[in-house]
């Protein structure tokens, strides 16, 4: 029992970070996915590239049409943020998890078809992941 406590605190720290990750790179743009030229706080859409450029599949026009809507930013910018302290202070779990499936399922759905596989991509796995917390958050 006790070895499943320190995987599933492993697990929320490491997706934690997945999202608190992106939220900073983004804001900051700390040169991985976002250079700093291109950092929301250089008043640079932070969903525009994503959603103009690497979207493809049956819903490709519902998202190049979100592109770089204020409204999207801010609510992806926050649903990161959101769900990364959710699982770093261990608060609000469930709908931190939620939200996180959510984005996730969108970002999944804005690259269908998934280039490495037709059907499973990392999104699918980070939804599994946040149901298995969800779940198991006693």
């Amino acid at each position: 029992m006790k070895i499943e406590k320190i995987v599933m605190f492993l697990l929320r720290l490491v997706m934690s970070f997945t999202f608190l990750w992106a939220f900073f790179d983004k804001v900051f743009g700390l040169g991985f996915a976002t250079t700093a030229d291109k950092a929301w706080i250089n008043g640079i859409s932070p969903t525009y590239g994503f959603l103009k450029f690497a979207s493809k599949g049956p819903f490709v026009e519902i998202f190049h049409n979100l592109a770089g809507v204020v409204l999207v930013d801010w609510l992806f910018m926050l649903g990161l943020l959101f769900v990364g302290l959710a699982l770093i202070f261990n608060r609000f779990i469930k709908l931190g998890c939620l939200a996180g499936i959510l984005m996730m399922a969108l970002m999944y759905l804005a690259l269908l078809f998934p280039i490495n596989n037709p059907i499973i991509d990392e999104h699918i796995v980070y939804i599994l992941v946040l149901a298995l917390i969800a779940i198991k958050k006693e």
